[in-house]
């Protein structure tokens, strides 16, 4: 069983009434709502939570791309990748993912993951999003009529560059080529496994299945509704006579664990209420534009993530979000259990654990991140064992080159548990000692 620390870096500083003022945390947030220290603070506290993810146990750490949101602050989930793979040692950087119709060209996601690649040592999965409405639609402004044309033609270009021997040309619908030579290539082969993040569309198990990729449902409407979505795509394999393996996809589960009940509910409890309150506090015009969802996904009634509730969703409190099983949430004992079940319900090999949601400090996401790491996930590590082959992971080159230690006036000195800079934030130490 693998398990993968997921991280949105959402803005933690919003309003209490900001529900109840602003239209929407997607597309038109006022500016004025954002500090721009704060930012700075929360992204560098977000790298150190990923990198101690890798550092205590996590099999790999996500990041994704999204757009003019307070939601989740990571237009170029790259960028957050690059940090990571030159901080982290063996765990896997999964980039869920680029969004790659709104790429013009589209050849740039491959050179980019290819960077990475190599950077990492053969440590990068490429997760390859069909983006939400918000942001492809209204944030970038891609036709939604076009929009799954243009990421069908993106991948065949994208995976086409990873693996043709010679310069080739491609004339596409939406891009046209005349030389496609790509510098450098990925250092995995024949390239990166690639992800599809998935929020619920028909059409995508089939295509995702057919091209042997990695199904990943990112439900933040917990693992009931995941079971729906998930029991969709393992009835579509059987259709395909395609083996159920488990590993062939992946879960996301919003995660708090604490040493009792009372414990867990007193610390994470508004945290909880302020992302499902707040961070999915979005316009349902922004939310599912005509022509973005298919036929079949609708006529199956299958909503996106934010459009659920209707124009006004009701408040949604702790008590509500642990029994409705969005969030999972105890002691070690008590997640672990949970976890096994979801895992073996939903016959997932791949397990996207949220342990920073909504507006959780900094130093309570790295607790609850310990804990998880020490005394959940090792229960879990036994599931699976030895009954399937893991497809969708990666090859890491066995030797690969440590970075250099600083050296200089401004060199890391530690300070406490962590480093403190002359002017700016530095990194903490703990990736770093792994």
């Amino acid at each position: 069983m693998k398990i993968e620390m997921f991280h949105l870096m959402p803005y933690r500083e919003l309003p209490s009434d900001f529900d109840e003022r602003y239209r929407s945390v997607w597309v038109d947030p006022p500016i004025s709502l954002m500090d721009p220290l704060a930012v700075h603070r929360m992204y560098n506290e977000t790298l150190d939570e990923l990198e101690y993810a890798a550092a205590t146990g996590f099999d790999g750490v996500c990041v994704n791309e999204h757009h003019e949101n307070a939601y989740g602050l990571m237009p170029s989930p790259n960028i957050m990748a690059a940090a990571l793979a030159r901080r982290t040692r063996d765990a896997a950087v999964i980039v869920l993912g680029n969004s790659i119709a709104l790429y013009n060209p589209p050849i740039r996601v491959a050179e980019e993951f290819a960077m990475l690649d190599n950077i990492s040592g053969g440590r990068i999965i490429a997760g390859f999003p069909v983006g939400t409405s918000q942001d492809t639609n209204f944030a970038y402004g891609t036709n939604p009529a076009t929009l799954r044309d243009r990421y069908y033609e993106a991948e065949e270009l994208i995976v086409k560059a990873w693996t043709e021997p010679e310069v080739f040309s491609f004339d596409g619908k939406f891009t046209q080529l005349r030389y496609v030579n790509l510098w450098p290539r990925p250092l995995q082969k024949p390239h990166p496994p690639i992800w599809i993040p998935g929020g619920g569309s028909i059409e995508t198990w089939q295509w995702t299945l057919e091209k042997h990729y990695l199904y990943a449902y990112l439900s933040y409407a917990g693992f009931r509704r995941g079971q729906r979505v998930m029991d969709g795509f393992w009835r579509t394999a059987d259709e395909l006579n395609i083996a159920p393996n488990p590993y062939h996809a992946g879960f996301l589960q919003l995660v708090a664990v604490g040493e009792t009940e009372s414990e867990v509910s007193d610390k994470f409890g508004p945290h909880g209420e302020y992302f499902y309150n707040k961070m999915l506090h979005v316009y349902p015009g922004y939310a599912d534009a005509p022509g973005y969802r298919t036929i079949d996904t609708i006529r199956a009634g299958l909503l996106g993530q934010t459009t659920r509730f209707g124009d006004r969703p009701p408040k949604l409190s702790w008590k509500d979000l642990r029994e409705q099983g969005n969030i999972i949430a105890g002691t070690p004992k008590q997640v672990s259990e949970q976890l096994e079940q979801v895992i073996k319900d939903l016959r997932v090999g791949h397990l996207m654990l949220l342990n920073q949601f909504g507006s959780i400090p900094h130093d309570l996401a790295m607790e609850n991140i310990r804990q998880t790491a020490t005394k959940v996930v090792p229960n879990l590590r036994h599931i699976w064992d030895d009954a399937w082959q893991d497809e969708w992971w990666i090859h890491p080159i066995a030797s690969p080159r440590p970075p250099a230690a600083l050296t200089g006036p401004l060199a890391l000195q530690p300070v406490g548990a962590g480093f403190k800079p002359a002017r700016a934030r530095m990194p903490a130490a703990a990736a770093l000692d792994s």
